[in-house]
């Protein structure tokens, strides 16, 4: 099988009409050549839409006594944009199918231009506190990307390859949190404290250059389309809420942690602006770089496997963070907060490997087999992906909220994470109970490998994810 190169069409852009990355012959003979451009370029957009989405976890650094806004105001504002990051991953998963994987990552960075032009504009003292809110709820347009980044990818890779796939396209766009942060640590150390404008000029043309890489690089596959009837049947899929609430306990962590940071940092540790945006890049940086590891992990020994192990050891480093926060100890306390960082990455990468892996398993326990049985996964992964991202954002949020209450409370972060170690219970548990503990039960569960007796071998049928 073969498919033509990518061509302007009647529909006026770069549309690809035969898609079949399963075929091992079509796979060689050019599905992964095409693959691997369209996913470099989904990286690169994706990267900047992440560090547009974390630009007020920069921004509040800049905002010393002068601006009026305590630390309970910050942890605030940069919680509106994770909510809004969240939530819009929900349209931004469909706009793929509905115009185009390439339009619409160019869409979606053009879009990154708006916040960013509206927070040059707001940038200064004595400028209102609901004024700050709305241009950080803006930001949340970043956080969408991701959502339609990924669910792009998933089409183009067979499964075989999608955790390394997936792992390095989630990876390279985490890496925006970390560069931004490391952008502003610059900015603070030769501009000063007060100048978050000159942040700003320098993504300006950033966003621009994204936009015009995807226009010329990317292509659009004319085979994925909007499942109304795939969405509506992910919804009502265990699996889907099973995973999202796995997916809070990593991606949401992560995202959380890279929002507060600075501000734990500064509040908890009475670190300087210039003190805190030195060090809050590593955390984000290592994490981001770990994820296509946790993929590649995950294809090679199952995802659930490395989720498993993930958790156990983020309920590990959270014991530290809260033995060094009460003890009063920076470095203890950064080992430990840099270990939960590094160890979201790894479980952000296995657990996106581990979603089509069930529904590829879920096809073969219907009796589908093949082809069919591949083309079936993609279509109930590809649905339940963008509901599962934006559940697992929503876990950034929880984490800023809850470092709010505890610094209101307390005037410390350590009753937040004393509840983020029981999260991290659960999360090991969960997984464990669903996708490894080896038991017989009857047929009509969340899903398995339905056995002649009508009862459902668990977890063979997940033996792969």
């Amino acid at each position: 099988m073969t498919v033509p190169e990518p061509a302007a069409t009647r529909r006026g852009g770069r549309w690809i009409d035969e898609w079949d990355p399963e075929d091992e012959e079509f796979w060689r003979a050019k599905g992964e050549r095409i693959a691997r451009r369209n996913l470099l370029f989904s990286i690169v957009s994706e990267h900047i839409g992440f560090s547009i989405w974390t630009l007020w976890s920069v921004l509040v650094l800049f905002m010393g006594p002068e601006y009026g806004i305590d630390a309970a105001g910050k942890f605030f504002l940069v919680s509106m944009a994770t909510l809004v990051g969240a939530v819009v991953r929900v349209p931004y998963t469909f706009a793929v199918a509905r115009f185009g994987g390439r339009n619409w990552t160019v869409v979606s960075a053009s879009l990154l231009l708006l916040p960013t032009a509206a927070a040059f504009a707001v940038m200064e003292p004595g400028t209102s506190y609901t004024t700050f809110m709305l241009v950080a709820i803006l930001t949340g347009v970043g956080g969408g990307n991701f959502a339609s980044s990924m669910t792009n990818i998933n089409s183009f890779f067979p499964l075989r390859k999608k955790g390394w796939a997936l792992g390095l396209n989630a990876g390279g766009g985490n890496i925006g949190v970390p560069v931004i942060q490391l952008v502003g640590l610059l900015v603070i150390a030769t501009a000063g404290e007060g100048e978050p404008r000159v942040l700003l000029a320098v993504y300006t043309p950033l966003i621009v250059l994204a936009a015009c890489l995807a226009w010329r690089h990317m292509d659009n596959l004319a085979p994925v389309t909007n499942d109304t009837g795939a969405a509506r049947e992910s919804v009502r899929d265990g699996h889907t809420w099973i995973m999202s609430f796995l997916y809070v306990g990593t991606f949401g962590s992560f995202i959380g942690y890279s929002f507060a940071f600075g501000l734990v940092l500064q509040n908890q540790f009475d670190r300087t602006p210039l003190q805190a945006a030195s060090i809050t890049f590593i955390g984000p940086l290592l994490g981001s770089l770990i994820r296509p590891v946790g993929g590649y992990w995950a294809d090679r020994y199952g995802g659930a496997k490395i989720t498993l192990y993930t958790f156990a050891g983020m309920a590990a480093a959270t014991g530290v963070v809260i033995a060094a926060s009460s003890a009063e100890s920076l470095p203890v306390f950064l080992v430990g907060f840099i270990g939960l960082f590094v160890l979201s990455g790894l479980g952000n990468g296995s657990t996106y490997k581990m979603i089509p892996g069930i529904y590829r398993a879920k096809a073969l326990a219907k009796g589908l087999t093949g082809e069919e049985a591949a083309a079936w996964g993609r279509r109930l992964s590809g649905a339940a992906i963008g509901l599962i991202g934006a559940v697992g954002a929503l876990g950034g949020l929880g984490i800023n909220l809850a470092f709010r209450q505890s610094f209101l409370s307390t005037g410390s972060g350590t009753g937040a994470f004393a509840s983020f170690l029981v999260f991290y219970a659960a999360c090991f548990a969960v997984t464990w109970a669903v996708y490894l503990r080896r038991q017989d039960r009857p047929a009509g569960g969340a899903g398995g490998a339905v056995g002649g007796d009508g009862r459902t071998a668990e977890p063979a049928a997940y033996a792969g994810v």
